[in-house]
């Protein structure tokens, strides 16, 4: 169908177990998520920050804060030096172990152990055989990194070992050579890759290609083997892809169209069908949409939008078949790149990159209305968010 795979294992050196650099103040307990106070106060939260350390003004590691499950309240904590650029950032489901991409030329993914009560550490890191990888995830089962390599437009997988978490030599590297670029576009630029709720199939989200690939993973080889791929008009620019909770609907973001679009998905083979573009509220222009969040009911989604430094607002009606436009709120941040829920849901976070700042709204689980709370949080070149 096009795919084209490409050999070599692409073992790249490892980082070495470097130890957690805190900030000035920072305390171990803070970092490490254990309660903060007397006997009986609350416990605070982690929440990791994605940044870009190769550019002006940017970080110099993943960024630690914790944060008030009560008020959403941030508080830095400290940061974890000598992991480069990790834009993104993604744990694994027992959450001992953080792992986040190397957003570079001969790009990388890293894997940090997180000793509960302890200081993080960095285990060390693999090529992910392309450049500029700007998203990874977990597959459900915790045995396997996935990430999405923008520049080269690939995908790769990693094995992770269960017993500490640290990565394996690459077991495999898709290319995604079909169908050729539309107009405007350079070439293929994975943005994305996740895998859907029936954890049989892998999608991977295409910008330069307008194309969402769909690969099934055998789960003994750590491979990636093509069965399916939906083709967006040209020039929509598919950055992001949400699944309802259904597992039957899945809503993607057009970054370079400035649209949503619901997709119909179909477990058994496979396939999601896109439908018809839809507004993002932003008004005329191109806003950059960058990330849809559904919430975990399945009432309402939520997309960042870059351009237009908003959320918007969605209700889902009709079990996942729709999206309906409610309303547009002001960030309070300058190009929130990417979003994220509380584990309980009770709190959105959004990463503000050209701000430098992290955001932090109240949900209302009856309305999914969205409140602002404190003051924007400082974060050098915020890109990423990710509370636990």
């Amino acid at each position: 169908m096009g795919w084209m795979r490409e050999t070599g294992s692409g073992v790249r050196g490892g980082v070495g177990r470097r130890r957690f650099v805190a900030a000035a103040g920072a305390v171990a307990a803070g970092a490490a998520g254990v309660a903060a106070g007397p006997a009986g106060a609350r416990r605070e939260r982690r929440l990791f920050l994605g940044t870009y350390t190769s550019r002006p003004g940017g970080g110099s590691g993943i960024g630690l804060a914790g944060y008030d499950p009560a008020t959403g309240a941030l508080t830095a904590r400290g940061v974890v030096a000598g992991v480069a650029d990790p834009s993104y950032l993604a744990l694994a489901p027992d959450r001992r172990t953080l792992y986040a991409v190397d957003e570079r030329t001969d790009g990388a993914v890293t894997a940090v152990a997180l000793p509960r009560g302890g200081d993080p550490v960095v285990l060390g890191s693999r090529s992910t055989g392309g450049d500029g990888p700007c998203h990874l995830s977990v597959h459900p089962g915790g045995r396997w990194l996935l990430s999405a390599n923008y520049v080269s437009g690939s995908v790769a997988v990693h094995p992770i070992d269960p017993a500490t978490g640290a990565l394996g030599p690459r077991t495999d590297l898709v290319a995604h050579a079909f169908p050729p670029p539309g107009p405007g576009q350079t070439g293929p630029h994975a943005h994305q890759i996740t895998t859907a709720p029936d954890s049989r199939h892998v999608l991977a989200v295409d910008l330069g290609n307008d194309t969402v690939y769909t690969y099934r993973l055998d789960r003994r080889a750590g491979t990636l083997a093509p069965v399916a791929y939906a083709v967006l008009p040209p020039g929509s620019g598919p950055r992001h892809l949400t699944f309802h909770p259904s597992g039957a609907y899945a809503y993607l973001a057009n970054e370079v169209g400035n649209t949503v679009a619901v997709c119909r998905y179909d477990p058994g083979s496979g396939r999601l069908v896109p439908g018809e573009p839809q507004s993002t509220g932003t008004g005329p222009g191109v806003s950059y949409p960058a990330q849809l969040l559904v919430t975990r009911n399945g009432r309402f989604a939520f997309l960042a939008n870059r351009g237009h430094n908003s959320l918007t607002r969605y209700a889902v009606a009709d079990g996942g078949a729709r999206l309906r436009l409610l309303d547009t709120v002001p960030v309070g941040g300058d190009f929130p790149r990417q979003l994220a829920f509380s584990p309980d849901q009770r709190w959105l976070f959004a990463a503000n990159q050209k701000s430098g700042t992290v955001t932090v709204f109240a949900v209302d689980a009856r309305s999914g209305a969205l409140t602002r709370t404190g003051a924007p949080f400082p974060a050098p070149m915020a890109v990423c968010a990710l509370p636990c």
